[in-house]
């Protein structure tokens, strides 16, 4: 198997960090467009791997796409980040030029890759690769869920004082911080129900921060964040590439589900080879229903914008 992550910042080294220590694939390749960025930070991997003990091939490019040639699975960071004050809106403009000509180099050389979409406004980026791209709509899936999901444990966890990986809780809606919907009726701490051990003050200020968890981080360090995202992404990848039929939230393409259509959100789907392979629908309550059709609403918006561009 071989993976490409384009783009050597923060979140896509740290992406290939967590492919290449975990073995995932007998390729990893790093493309990025500013010279020596890529090739600096591939070797600087592989120099770990005397002290991590990880058998990884990593190669680094500058803007090489013939080197990402007969990728099974290809994660696209590429982008400007977020800066402190900046909403993933207004990043609309400039990354939607970037990942559709990205995306346009990588089919060129691996034409039945999966495409996981980790560049913001991730959502629209998402639907840009849909509609732009002539790929089956499996192939395309938009990370935001898994990332939000794991802050909405975190913040569970520092609730609950327990391990978040005991937890079981997931976020669906747009990935943005007033479109995302943390579904906490239904998390689950070894299976019991997570609201029996919280207030509902406590259950609202978990909500709350969970939906600002990126901006929070992006105010505290002047940039995005990397480690999740950066997990969050490798995680998917390994969904992937070991046909593990994980159940994960994912952005993708929705055709009546959940009431919409012509248009990526964040769903929980299943995770295989071929990318995702079917949508859960879940039982949602009328408010949450509402709120789901609100964040379409809004991630519309958005998507309304590359009709200008």
């Amino acid at each position: 198997m071989k993976v490409t992550v384009v783009g050597a910042g923060a979140v896509g080294a740290t992406c290939a960090d967590n492919i290449a220590r975990k073995e995932l694939v007998r390729e990893l390749v790093l493309l990025d467009i500013k010279e020596g960025l890529a090739e600096g930070k591939a070797q600087d991997m592989s120099q770990t791997a005397a002290l991590l003990g990880f058998d990884t091939k990593i190669v680094g490019c500058t803007n090489d796409y013939g080197k990402t040639a007969d990728s099974d699975v290809v994660v696209i960071t590429s982008g400007l980040p977020r800066k402190p004050g900046m909403t993933r809106e207004e990043l609309i403009g400039t990354n939607a030029g970037i990942v559709k000509g990205v995306t346009e180099n990588i089919l060129k050389n691996s034409p039945n890759a999966v495409i996981v979409i980790i560049s913001n406004p991730m959502d629209t980026m998402t639907y840009l690769t849909l509609t732009t791209s002539g790929l089956s709509k499996n192939k395309i899936i938009g990370m935001g869920g898994i990332l939000d999901s794991a802050r909405f444990k975190y913040q569970l966890s520092q609730h609950l004082h327990c391990n978040p990986s005991d937890l079981n809780a997931i976020v669906i809606g747009g990935h943005g911080d007033t479109t995302m919907i943390p579904l906490i009726r239904m998390a689950t701490w070894n299976s019991v129900p997570v609201t029996n051990f919280l207030s509902s003050i406590q259950q609202n200020q978990i909500i709350s921060d969970t939906m600002v968890g990126g901006a929070t981080l992006t105010k505290l360090i002047g940039t995005s964040a990397w480690y999740a995202p950066g997990a969050a992404g490798a995680s998917l990848v390994e969904a992937i590439v070991r046909d593990e039929k994980k159940l994960f939230t994912c952005c993708v393409a929705l055709d009546g589900n959940y009431g919409q259509s012509d248009i990526c959100l964040g769903v929980p789907v299943v995770v295989g080879k071929d990318g995702w392979e079917q949508i859960v629908e879940l039982s949602l309550s009328n408010e949450e229903q509402e709120l789901f059709d609100k964040s379409a609403a809004a991630v519309r918006g958005m998507n309304d914008v590359l009709k200008t561009l």
